[in-house]
This record gives C-alpha cells, structure tokens and sequence, in this order.
C-alpha cells in the first residue's frame, strides 16, 4: 500500500537572528518608537529576579521579552503597535551577504537538476525562530521560505464574557494585546517533528500522532538545521540524532562567536560551521550546496536499489 509522501522532499531549517541577519529583528521596533534598546533589553535580563521576587516558581525565560513588549504597549511606549506595523517593520532588516538570494540559488540547484527532476525531488525552506512572526513575514526572505515558525500577537481584548456575540463588538482593539503563539528553544523541536511528519502540508496529521518512519513526509536523513548558537542545541541534537545534519554560523569579526561555535562542534553538537557569509565563493554556500545535493544523490540512490528490488526479471 502506497504511502501518503513520496519522502522526495529535502528541509533545509533557519533560525533568524543572527542566522540570516546580523542582530535582533527588534531593532527596527525600538527605532521607530525611539525606545533605548539597550535598556529594554536590560529590564528584559532583569526580568527572572524580578518574576521570582514576585511569587514565581519558575520563570519561562523565552517568554520574558514578549511580555516586555506587551507591557511598553500598556504603558503607552508602543501605542499603537499592530501585527501591520510589526509586518511593516519587516522591510527594514538587512540580511547577511548573500541573502535572501541564496535560498533561491540553493533550491535551484536541486530542481533544476534533470537527474533530481527524474525523482521528483525538491528543495523548501523553512524558518523556525523565536523572534516575531509578523516581521519575518514582512521580510525580503519570505517570498523565498515555505512556512514560518515563530512568535504571534493578536489584537483583541478578551474579558469574560468575550465569546457572546452580541458582546465581541465592545472590545476593539488596534493594537497588539496578549500573545497567541510562541516558539521557545525547546519548541523548536516541535516544528522540526511537524516538517517530518508533514503536519504542515496535512493538518489532520497530527504532530504527536503515531506515524512510522517510512510514511513520514521529510525524514529527517533529508533535513539540514542551521543556526547560531547555544540556544538551538535541542534543535541541532533532534536533527543530529535522527539522522539529520546540524550547521553553525558565526558573525564576521566576532572572536567570541567563533570561540562559542567552535566549541558546539568540538562537542559534537554540530557537523560544521562557517562565517554567515552567502555569497557564491564561501564556505557557507559551497558546504550548504555540497550537502543538499548530497542528500538529493542519496534519495535517487535509494530510489534505483527499491526499483531493482521490485521489478522482477522478464520471463524468457
């Protein structure tokens, strides 16, 4: 019985800051609000005692700087401040060489391929972050990704007494007011499994269901994961474990990043690691180019054996 993937498709998985940008995609939120970002980010560090002074047990520390941004917005810092606006602010990043174009190049190079096109194999995208959805989406990056997973604000008030119909009029809202959805380092590992097991493309899959190996959408054998730092160890050790391969990238010029990545590899965290640097003569491009068709040659490979295994000899 035919399964419901074809398992042709390679993931190739991005963090976002500091991966494909050179800092925090906050920074033009702060710009445009005049708020000093350093000291945001240093009530945001200042956070954990302050929950834990304040009758916390334990501190959801990926989720301090969301609910930072929630109270500027209560406090009048960022009035006004809407998933548009954060959209807008999209347009404002600036990507590390060789980006956003990249991607394209790289999913070219696999499906433009006569031998890859043979096996219906293709190259997608996607972007697992715990930045703000909304900014990655307003991006030059997001015509060049399948899908996006990260951080999301609704802009609705919801007292009791919200889901009467005749009350949701009474609570308008044209700013960002609570947090709908949130990716910390660890549930990153959770869109990795939704990507395998194809939740994404079938929502009725769902991503603690029970599925075997061999009916899953993009084995893990398919997928690359790259990011920057400590912080995506979950990510690069479900990748690495189940077969996947697991890249780091510094900044140009940061001895301490370079020190930081270094070590992950030396402790087997990840396969290899280079300057976020894109463009077409370095070591990111030609390492991310050599293991994608590498995959792709593994999957026609593996193709040729099952079809020899299949097709019986003509009798004579």
């Amino acid at each position: 019985m035919p399964g419901p993937f074809s398992q042709a498709v390679i993931a190739v998985v991005w963090d976002f800051d500091k991966t494909l940008i050179a800092g925090n995609m906050q920074s033009p939120l702060f710009e445009r609000y005049g708020v000093d970002e350093r000291a945001f980010w240093s009530e945001v560090d200042a956070l954990r005692e302050f929950y834990l002074a304040h009758g916390a047990r334990r501190v959801a520390d990926d989720a301090l700087y969301l609910n930072h941004i929630l109270e500027y917005v209560r406090a009048g810092r960022f009035r006004g401040l809407s998933n548009a606006i954060l959209h807008d602010l999209g347009a404002d990043l600036t990507f590390h060489p060789g980006m956003p174009e990249f991607l394209g190049t790289l999913r070219a190079a696999i499906e433009n391929d006569a031998t890859f096109q043979r096996a219906d194999i293709t190259l997608e995208h996607y972007v697992v972050s715990t930045g703000l959805r909304p900014m990655i989406e307003g991006s030059a990056v997001r015509p060049f990704v399948d899908d996006v997973w990260a951080c999301e604000f609704i802009e609705a008030h919801h007292p009791p007494g919200f889901d009467r119909p005749e009350q949701r009029q009474l609570f308008p809202s044209h700013e960002i007011t609570a947090l709908a959805y949130q990716i910390d380092n660890t549930s990153k590992t959770r869109a990795l499994f939704e990507i395998n097991k194809g939740t994404n493309k079938r929502p009725e899959i769902h991503v603690n269901s029970a599925l075997p190996r061999e009916l899953r959408r993009v084995p893990f054998e398919h997928m690359i994961y790259i990011a920057d730092g400590p912080s995506d160890v979950p990510a690069w050790s479900v990748v690495r474990a189940n077969g996947g391969m697991a890249f780091g990238v510094y900044q140009r010029g940061s001895l301490a990043q370079f020190e930081q990545i270094s070590t992950l590899q030396r402790d087997g965290r990840i396969h290899a690691f280079a300057e976020a640097d894109y463009l077409p003569d370095s070591t990111a491009f030609l390492w991310l180019t050599t293991e994608v068709r590498r995959i792709a040659d593994k999957i026609v490979e593996d193709r040729e054996v099952q079809l020899r295994r299949a097709v019986r000899s003509a009798p004579r």
